[in-house]
């Protein structure tokens, strides 16, 4: 390939890009992150940090670092997190190190975070393109169902994530993919699709 670029040109994946999959509660986000890791060793995952309280099902430091406010804030006041937001009264955000380390090795970052949150990284000022992945359920009666199919969400509750979700989906035209999570294998071949795509994309490094 280096014979046929002029100097200081390359293509993106000779270095780190961070992709960010993000969506409305209901999108199958965990599912898809989980099969896309499984598939593509090149990439690293960026694990959140949340004040929510831990599931049953999840582990500390693989799904979510759980911290306590006062643990969350002192990293906010450290300025040691990338982006943070509020999501149904509980604190989430992305520790900078994790990721800016990783991408300085060349490596690949997944991030799975809010809506609001995939917007402050992509202004954030990394040093690496932020791809956008917006995923979606195939309609919002689909998306309802998987919440209620959880069967941990009060109708309060529900009710208000319909509402989050509502105000999220606005956001869908500042985004650079819209992928529709139909069936788990077909999302997940479209978005590697997307890694491929961006990978391969010609670009003049600024040094």
């Amino acid at each position: 390939m280096r014979d046929f670029l002029p100097e200081g040109w390359g293509v993106q994946g000779e270095r780190g890009i961070a992709f960010v999959v993000t969506g409305p509660s209901g999108a199958g986000k965990s599912s898809v992150i989980s099969e896309l890791l499984r598939r593509d060793k090149r990439l690293t995952f960026s694990v959140s940090a949340t004040t929510r309280p831990k599931r049953p099902d999840e582990v500390h430091g693989r799904d979510y670092y759980f911290l306590s406010e006062e643990e969350f804030e002192r990293l906010l006041s450290a300025g040691e997190l990338l982006e943070w937001t509020v999501y149904q009264g509980h604190r989430y955000g992305t520790p900078k190190r994790e990721v800016v380390d990783r991408l300085a090795q060349g490596k690949d970052v997944l991030l799975n975070v809010e809506v609001r949150g995939a917007l402050a990284i992509a202004g954030a000022g990394l040093p690496c393109p932020v791809v956008l992945i917006f995923l979606v359920p195939p309609s919002w009666e689909e998306l309802v169902r998987r919440i209620k199919a959880r069967g941990t969400e009060s109708e309060e509750a529900l009710q208000e994530r319909l509402t989050i979700a509502r105000e999220e989906v606005r956001h869908i035209p500042e985004f650079h993919y819209l992928v529709v999570n139909d069936r788990l294998e077909r999302a997940v071949e479209e978005i590697q699709a997307i890694f491929v795509a961006e990978r391969r994309r010609i670009t003049r490094w600024s040094e």
